[in-house]
């Protein structure tokens, strides 16, 4: 990729693709096309390819996407599962009748099996039954997936997937009943402090294993993905499968997290575990054997992209 090439990222106002966006521009790539939600509606076929028609754009980053924790999964799992896969649809499309170069999307790791071996390889996809509580969602992901795969095999394109691990990180979604483990349990600690409550109330058991990944991260390595000429990234990816995982490697209990967080945030209370509410997934860690071989690795640990989110976190509240 040159600085000058024409890069449209979908989803710019997410956690991902603000954190894509913003490395984007600090490596000098100064020709970045977005639009927000209601300037154009990614679940519109004819907007979209209208906007790709008049754009004339070199690449895709594919971050759009309808995400939640068990929570919403559980709620609202049809609007998961029509939302992403049109969305994906919709874009993929576009992006081959309008001869996009290259097409990077973004997936997530409950893509795999519930009780799949761990660390989970890329090519455990589809082999055994989903995580019933994000089907709906993974199921979209799967379908995103195999668009690329598919174009790729029978057009010749060069879409390619990534698949991370739990993310966190500046701007990520801290709605009390939509968001994810780590933005929940930060803003569920930071009210206990500031109340001067003396207990939180963790979901589950607090023995499910989880990755996590700053978003940070994330965005370099999407960026890395991305920018691999094809001859080096096919090289590099077994026939048949283009999406690579990309995580950390290292997992910790939600017990373990959630004392890293206590001490992040600074409450002086107890956690309390309701294991009468969901664990999700016993474990999920992913292989990132096949990432690392092509030359990248994550920098940031756990605690230190806490105290950075936390820091983000108390000016956007406060």
């Amino acid at each position: 990729m040159r600085n000058e090439s024409k890069i449209y990222i979908a989803g710019h106002n997410g956690m991902v693709g603000s954190a894509i966006h913003r490395q984007l521009k600090e490596k000098g790539f100064n020709n970045i096309i977005v639009r927000s939600k209601k300037d154009l509606d990614l679940t519109n076929q004819s907007a979209v390819n209208s906007f790709f028609k008049k754009q004339m754009i070199d690449y895709v980053v594919l971050a759009a996407a309808k995400v939640g924790g068990i929570h919403a999964n559980n709620t609202y799992p049809a609007e998961f599962i029509y939302t992403n896969i049109i969305i994906e649809a919709n874009v993929i499309h576009a992006a081959f009748q309008n001869k996009v170069k290259r097409l990077l999307f973004l997936g997530s790791s409950c893509i795999y099996p519930k009780l799949v071996k761990q660390p989970m390889r890329e090519n455990a996809l589809l082999t055994s039954v989903l995580e019933p509580t994000n089907e709906p969602y993974a199921i979209a992901k799967i379908a995103g997936i195999k668009l690329c795969e598919s174009y790729n095999r029978q057009y010749g394109t060069d879409y390619r997937s990534l698949m991370p691990t739990n993310l966190y990180g500046i701007n990520d979604n801290f709605h009390p009943e939509n968001s994810h483990v780590i933005p929940a349990l930060m803003s569920r600690f930071h009210e206990a402090k500031i109340n001067n409550s003396n207990k939180v109330i963790v979901w589950g058991s607090g023995n499910a294993k989880r990755e996590f990944l700053d978003v940070d991260d994330m965005a370099d390595a999407s960026i890395f993905v991305l920018s691999l000429d094809k001859s080096n990234y096919s090289s590099n990816t077994e026939p048949m499968l283009s999406h690579i995982n990309v995580g950390t490697g290292n997992d910790l209990t939600i017990n373990e997290m959630a004392h890293i967080m206590k001490r992040v945030v600074g409450f002086k209370g107890k956690i309390h575990f309701d294991s009468s509410k969901p664990d999700g997934s016993p474990r999920k860690l992913i292989d990132t054997s096949r990432l690392t071989q092509m030359g990248w690795k994550y920098s940031i640990d756990l605690e230190e992209g806490l105290r950075k989110t936390y820091a983000w976190y108390q000016k956007k509240v406060n």
